[in-house]
């Protein structure tokens, strides 16, 4: 399946009154390779195993094959996953015909708020909330993988 997704920044933090659902997220890399990720993720309950691929050119889509596991499979394969685990609330945000998922990070990552929004075509038109802010689509620092070996907090400006 390839998925199709643009990414913001978030300029304030008016999505959490607007937010239909909010849930914390864990999650780690078994591998973080550009052309190949292999993510563990838990999601409040449940577990998710999911692959990507390497993305387009210009960032917008790519391969992303996604398979739920218990609780207790992803919480064993979070411990064999590479250093820098990914702690972060995702709050989701129904605009329109598309669902904006917010994730505000925690750990090393405090601070950094982003929005992604998935479409059905590179060239979909969606209404865009006004604490929506610059676009960073395609722009690697910004890639969960990336942001567990280089967290937010050891950027400089």
């Amino acid at each position: 399946m390839i998925e199709i997704e643009r990414k913001f920044l978030v300029t304030s933090k008016a999505y959490k009154t607007e937010a239909l659902r909010k849930t914390r997220i864990i999650q780690g890399y078994l591998n973080s390779n550009k052309q190949r990720a292999v993510r563990v993720r838990l999601k409040g309950e449940l577990g998710y195993l999911t692959i990507k691929g390497e993305s387009s050119k210009n960032g917008l889509s790519r391969f992303e094959w996604e398979k739920e596991i218990t609780k207790s499979e992803a919480l064993e394969l979070l411990d064999l996953c590479e250093p820098g685990v990914i702690d972060k609330i995702r709050y989701e945000i129904k605009l329109g015909n598309h669902i904006f998922e917010v994730d505000e990070f925690f750990g090393d990552n405090t601070g950094l708020v982003v929005a992604e929004v998935e479409l059905n075509a590179e060239n979909e038109s969606f209404e865009k909330p006004n604490w929506l802010g610059e676009e960073v689509t395609g722009q690697e620092p910004y890639y969960n993988s990336q942001l567990s070996k280089k967290p937010y907090n050891t950027w400089t400006s």
